[in-house]
């Protein structure tokens, strides 16, 4: 797609408004429509667009296999370590207002690190897929 200028530079400027859209469903998920999953999958079609237009090469200059194998493992890890913290602070698994002693505090805090683990793991695993199915070839 080297010699689709217009494609490229579109590409170049909508590329930054996905990623931060991501970012803004990601941060405002526990408030209205969104969350983890949500700004994992926005996240990904950022990156995948990136790939389209600029080659699978330069996307994994960009985002590396093991970058990706980190992410889906460090979201997994996030997520469960979350709830291992609530049961070590004497609740049961995920019962996040043992976090804080304002109960509406703790739940902020366990719902937006759960749904960001959800982000991670999300956005990594479909640009796995990505990466899998577009290296192969015909």
């Amino acid at each position: 797609m080297s010699d689709l200028l217009i494609l490229r530079v579109v590409a170049k400027l909508l590329i930054p408004f996905i990623l931060l859209f991501a970012l803004y469903v990601q941060m405002h998920g526990d408030f209205g429509p969104g969350g983890g999953f949500q700004a994992g999958v926005i996240l990904a079609a950022g990156f995948i667009l990136y790939a389209l237009v600029f080659g699978l090469a330069n996307a994994k200059r960009v985002v590396s296999p093991r970058l990706l194998a980190v992410g889906i493992g460090t979201g997994v890890l996030l997520y469960a370590g979350v709830g291992v913290a609530a049961m070590l602070g004497g609740g049961a698994f995920l019962e996040y207002a043992v976090f804080s002693a304002d109960s509406v505090f703790g739940n902020e805090i366990g719902i937006w690190l759960v749904e960001l683990g959800v982000g991670i793991t999300v956005a990594a695993v479909m640009l796995t897929i990505y990466v899998s199915f577009a290296g192969r070839g015909r």
